[in-house]
């Protein structure tokens, strides 16, 4: 029997492996949820002129503090979309998001002012201050948010809605990003049934994995381009997987026949077809049988326990790095935060616990549920985070720090009340 990996040096093969996708060029609307494959620069101003932040006054305070009741003759008007205009002197009327009038630097808001005198159509035509005017007061510079040839957006981030508004804001019209992913999913078990309305023969299950798996990994930012199940024999497993290869898959996903038993498979399988196995067996909890191969066309294909909890943590813990690799995204970096409780394991390996995040007094505190049997499903509806407990800590502590995980790479842990 081949020794397990480390963790570490299994994820290290799996990245080696996972090269970037192709690029694409996009619309900034059409890129949503894609990764910027090369930086956005800035070539405008924004804002692109000196603008007012309120509705008020404009005036000219050069530097000085123009003193609560001072007076002035209200010159002109500026609204919002108004084209440049000069200003002689005085006190000009400005709306907020309009252009100053140049020679004007400072704008007092409306309930700051008393209107002295108005013209027939109710327009002011004097002005009082009510209060001191500190130069520069209410303006918005050009350039103050990103000046032309900034950086804007930085290559490797996700384009989501404040990404589009920065954008837009710039006036871009296409950026380089990388396409999605293509994932495939099957399922392995003549045991598995499919069809919720179907009655349950002795010795079947309900299919639980392929679900579960698609919803993760669709989450994950990659497009399902196929989910089949099939039974446990070598010949219906391969041609699931040339249909998978044949739809596109970057990246494949099998659950079940992966372990030492007389009718696990797989690996003989993906040996007959000229795969390239890079590891079989990791010193995780739950998950170890896990399988990483190179298939002859290029694309990765990660061969899950079947167990439902083993399966979710081989694809958080592996597929989905190879995911963030591939769209260009940096790794991944945990936060780090005290246990609720104290927790013992048995076994010197790293262990992948269904977690939650809680606030506690005013404190972050991540709390080991109950029911980490890979085989339980129920308590990841009150995960809302993954736990890491590294090989050498056997024992630690409340309060001892951990690794914590979103429930997937592109997701914070949330936070949630104590449990009851």
């Amino acid at each position: 029997m081949s020794a397990a990996l480390a963790y570490d040096e299994a994820l290290a093969l799996v990245l080696a492996e996972a090269a970037p996708l192709a690029i694409e060029r996009r619309a900034p609307q059409d890129a949503l949820g894609l990764v910027l494959a090369e930086a956005v620069a800035s070539e405008a101003d924004l804002p692109p002129f000196d603008n007012s932040a309120m509705d008020g006054f404009a005036l000219r305070a050069a530097g000085e503090v123009l003193a609560a009741g001072r007076e002035f003759d209200v010159s002109g008007a500026q609204v919002a979309g108004d084209e440049a205009a000069a200003a002689e002197d005085g006190a000009w009327e400005i709306m907020t998001g309009a252009r100053m009038p140049g020679g004007l630097d400072s704008v007092v808001p409306v309930e700051r002012v008393e209107v002295l005198e108005r013209d027939e159509r109710g327009r002011p035509l004097r002005i009082r201050l009510s209060a001191d005017v500190p130069s520069g007061d209410n303006v918005r510079l050009r350039g103050e948010d990103i000046a032309s040839g900034a950086p804007a957006v930085a290559a490797g981030s996700r384009i989501g809605a404040a990404e589009l508004m920065v954008l837009a804001s710039l006036g871009v019209t296409a950026v380089a990003v990388r396409r999605r992913a293509r994932v495939a999913v099957i399922n392995t078990g003549r045991e598995l049934v499919d069809d919720p309305a179907r009655p349950l023969a002795s010795g079947e299950i309900r299919n639980s994995n392929g679900p579960f798996l698609a919803a993760r990994a669709a989450a994950a930012g990659a497009d399902i381009v196929l989910r089949e199940t099939v039974g446990d024999e070598p010949e219906m497993f391969l041609a699931a997987l040339e249909r998978a290869l044949g739809a596109g898959a970057d990246v494949v996903l099998s659950t079940g026949a992966v372990s030492m038993g007389r009718h696990d498979f797989v690996p003989d399988a993906l040996r007959g077809i000229g795969a390239d196995i890079r590891f079989h067996k990791v010193a995780i909890r739950p998950g170890r049988p896990l399988l990483f191969a190179r298939l002859a066309g290029g694309a990765l294909f990660f061969g899950l326990p079947g167990n439902p909890v083993s399966s979710a943590v081989g694809l958080r813990f592996f597929a989905e790095p190879a995911l963030r690799a591939m769209a260009g995204m940096a790794a991944e970096r945990p936060l780090r935060m005290p246990l609720a409780d104290a927790y013992r394991k048995r076994a010197p390996l790293r262990f992948h616990l269904k977690g939650r995040v809680e606030l506690v007094d005013g404190c972050l505190r991540a709390r080991v549920l109950q029911g980490q049997e890979s085989f339980k499903v129920l308590p990841l509806l009150a995960a809302n985070a993954w736990i890491v407990v590294p090989p050498e800590s056997m024992a630690l502590e409340a309060g001892g720090m951990v690794d914590v995980h979103g429930l997937g790479h592109l997701e914070a842990p949330l936070i949630g009340g104590v449990l009851e």
